[in-house]
């Protein structure tokens, strides 16, 4: 019988056993993410062998890629604030004081508990650090009108760090290559950290504004098709990403800052909300596909063989590092304590440390350290889908009911509609 013919039967009865019994979901201690993974898992060699698929290094990379880009300019659509400090202040916080700590202190572990160099110490923590946008619904954002402190923080920051942990990565990979960091320290700072940020705001700033300012002139003379309209979402992530890659500047933090630009200039609700609406499908189709996949990865020999240092990492980043550090980065913050325990716990790890593996892996990476950081950061994964998928629904329900709305920040933002 044919294998191929059969997964498309399975992902058809998941797609739709998922979509009607979304009601159901909900309400259980289950998140989407977890039940695709335990699905691929039942699909792998392990349990019906239907996914037979070992795809490479740099396939992996592509689609990891596609899946992050997509997702990040959801959360740029989703930015309902003003560009003032103020307003970001939790963001801030979050990318400015806990992504570098998070790094450095895994990187710490890695060095005085497993023994590796420095450099591939952060190389880990950068793979590592990048909360997930794509596998985080269930904590962030609805939509641009949703006022919550704790799911703007979470949405900005997982919309940022996906971007902004690319210099940490660029650093662990220098150091592979050359442990005399004296030697390429100060490029890495002029072109690696200042450039390549400075560029990929300016290019997402630009390509945003230019595709609003022709889709409106445009307009004037000719409406675009309806069915077509969501195309340009589409569109713009390609040129914002491809164009600030080609300037050698981010191009994750290019398309998440096209998001924002396109939301805050192109003056239509109802384009924004159509958009968006596109995006999350995008978004959704693309999780399942990924996270069946990663289930369909996971052997339980390296398991077995990394699980004492995978439990160290794991267990330092989710339990001590996030929460700890979350807690230390939102001081004087004027939100509520609750909120900022929560903006530790909900630090979930998926694609985004996937695709920093893949390119990390593509660029030099190999060897017993390459296997190690991979079965690391694939353990560490895994963990943390299962842990965030079976606490996110209760923990919100909670929140919810006893905070939301409650934040003093919130009061003081105004309603930018």
């Amino acid at each position: 019988m044919d294998i191929y013919i059969l997964d498309l039967l399975v992902i058809g009865l998941l797609l739709l056993a998922v979509t009607l019994g979304s009601g159901w979901i909900g309400r259980l201690p289950l998140s989407y993410a977890l039940i695709y993974l335990v699905v691929g898992v039942l699909l792998s060699p392990y349990g019906f062998n239907l996914i037979r698929v070992r795809p490479d290094a740099q396939l992996l990379e592509r689609l990891t890629e596609m899946v992050v880009l997509i997702s990040l300019f959801s959360c740029g659509l989703k930015m309902n604030r003003p560009i003032k400090a103020w307003a970001w202040n939790s963001t801030i916080r979050l990318i400015g004081f806990l992504m570098p700590l998070s790094i450095f202190a895994i990187a710490a572990i890695a060095h005085f508990v497993l023994k590796l160099e420095w450099g591939e110490g952060i190389l880990l923590g950068a793979i590592l650090a990048p909360t997930d946008p794509v596998l985080a619904s269930e904590v962030q954002l609805y939509d641009p009108k949703d006022r919550d402190e704790l799911r703007f923080g979470l949405t900005s920051e997982g919309g940022l760090n996906d971007a902004l942990a690319f210099p940490f990565v660029y650093f662990g990979l220098h150091w592979l290559e050359d442990n005399s960091w004296q030697n390429w320290f100060r490029q890495w700072v002029a072109v690696d950290l200042v450039w390549a940020i400075a560029a990929g705001l300016a290019v997402g700033v630009l390509v945003a504004r230019g595709v609003c300012w022709l889709e409106q002139r445009l307009e004037k003379s000719r409406a675009i098709d309806d069915l077509m309209e969501d195309f340009v979402a589409l569109s713009t992530i390609l040129l914002s990403y491809s164009v600030a890659e080609l300037v050698h500047g981010y191009g994750f933090l290019a398309v998440f800052v096209a998001g924002v630009t396109m939301y805050q200039g192109c003056k239509s609700a109802d384009r924004s909300a159509s958009r968006l609406r596109f995006m999350e499908r995008l978004e959704k189709l693309s999780e399942v596909g990924t996270i069946l996949l990663l289930g369909s990865l996971l052997r339980h020999a390296p398991m077995l063989r990394f699980a004492g240092p995978a439990l160290v990492i794991a267990g330092s980043l989710l339990f001590v590092i996030r929460p700890l550090g979350a807690w230390v980065s939102t001081i004087g913050s004027p939100v509520h304590p609750s909120t900022r325990w929560l903006f530790g716990w909900f630090g979930i790890r998926g694609v985004g440390s996937l695709y920093y593996l893949t390119y990390a892996l593509g660029q030099g990476l190999e060897g017993e350290t390459g296997e190690l950081i991979a079965w690391l950061t694939l353990i560490t994964v895994t963990v943390s889908v299962a842990l965030h998928g079976i606490t996110s629904t209760p923990i919100m329900q909670w929140y919810e009911r006893h905070v939301e709305g409650n934040n003093a920040l919130e009061k003081e933002l105004p309603n930018p509609d």
